[in-house]
């Protein structure tokens, strides 16, 4: 089971035990924080692997923790880094949990001989164990199967999710309920590695030499200010633009060759596709495919046609304009409950000059 010391994954391994499964608890020490406690994310923080063991302790099972500081900052925060000097704006939880957690987690299941991994993301494991497929979790509002999207059948044949089937307010009257030790911990709404400062400071923090400055344009191309690097702007920013041109204002470009930053009315947001690489699909789910798209996480989902371009890549075509369709960012696909796959968002597309003939729907049918 892992254990971030949080209510969710407490709750989860509170479950199992109770389930009468042999469970062992495993936390995974990703990052060094600051020393001052106020610099710090709500989550990840030092004492998470205390509280995780006094958890443990408090359930009766052995509990151990295992220090992966380098593969994180190597998997998860350099990439991170490069992106956002890049112009994208990155999503690094999906890269943690494909590229770091569900690969140690199931390489320590083996060596401490364990049948099964489990964790407390909100998500839930359809179908039978010869075909199983990934569901959205029953809290909508804490669905994390956006960042899941890329686990293949041989994972979730081993994976659990014990809070699939429940809300966050059940999760957190069980805690209190059960007593354990962070039953009333905050919230963790943001990057675990990120302190409060905020991601423009911690790029600039991690690659000072690297930024440089760069101007802000209007419209109409007019230079309407400077920034200090393009690493705090994403696509469709509003707010903290360092500049005020008399009416609301958007990022609706980013051009790291240049480094300027470009803005413009939120009707310039709107696209009619994106491209995609690291394509990543369910079992038994071909392209062409309709379905539903979500663009960034707790995104609303939208009706699109996915069509196959070079291997592992593809291309979305909304059915209707999508606002701030952000490179860096992943475009999952869901139909209904199930979700289907996804891939990160190399490009927007605006929409075309001349009417396109629509692409023709697809006669396969994925059953959920």
């Amino acid at each position: 089971m892992a254990m971030s010391g949080g209510v969710d994954s407490s709750v989860a391994a509170a479950r199992l035990v109770a389930e009468g499964h042999d469970v062992v608890g495993v936390t995974l020490h990703l990052w060094d924080y600051p020393a001052d406690a106020s610099a710090r994310s709500r989550c990840c923080a030092p004492e998470d692997i205390h509280d995780a063991r006094r958890v443990a302790d408090r359930l009766k099972i052995p509990h151990y923790a295992f220090d992966r500081r380098e593969l994180f900052r190597r998997e998860v925060v350099d990439p991170f880094v490069e992106s956002y000097l890049g112009g994208t704006t990155p999503s690094p939880c999906v890269r943690c949990n494909r590229g770091v957690k569900l690969t140690e987690l199931f390489g320590l299941a083996d060596r401490l001989d364990a049948s099964f991994v489990a964790t407390g993301h909100y998500a839930r494991i359809g179908g039978d164990r010869a075909e199983p497929y990934l569901m959205r979790a029953r809290d909508r509002g804490k669905d994390q199967s956006y960042f899941l999207h890329m686990v293949g059948a041989a994972a979730l044949r081993r994976l659990r999710f014990p809070l699939g089937d429940a809300t966050k307010a059940e999760v957190r009257a069980e805690a209190r309920a059960l007593d354990l030790p962070g039953a009333d911990k905050g919230e963790s709404q943001e990057l675990c590695f990120v302190p409060s400062g905020g991601y423009g400071a911690f790029v600039a923090g991690a690659a000072a030499e690297r930024t440089r400055p760069g101007p802000i344009v209007d419209a109409a191309g007019r230079t309407v200010g400077e920034h200090a690097g393009i690493h705090g702007f994403t696509i469709g920013q509003r707010r903290n633009l360092g500049v005020a041109i008399g009416e609301r204002a958007y990022v609706v470009g980013i051009e790291p060759e240049t480094a300027t930053v470009r803005l413009g009315a939120r009707e310039a947001l709107a696209r009619r596709g994106a491209l995609l690489a690291e394509l990543s699909l369910a079992p038994g789910v071909s392209l062409p495919l309709r379905c539903e798209v979500a663009v960034r996480y707790r995104g609303q989902t939208t009706l699109a046609d996915i069509s196959a371009s070079t291997p592992g890549r593809a291309r979305v075509t909304f059915v209707d304009d999508v606002s701030a369709v952000v490179p860096g960012q992943y475009a999952v696909f869901y139909r209904g409950e199930r979700v289907l796959g996804g891939g990160v968002i190399t490009a927007a597309l605006a929409a075309p000059t001349a009417p396109e003939a629509p692409p023709e729907a697809p006669t396969e049918e994925v059953t959920a």
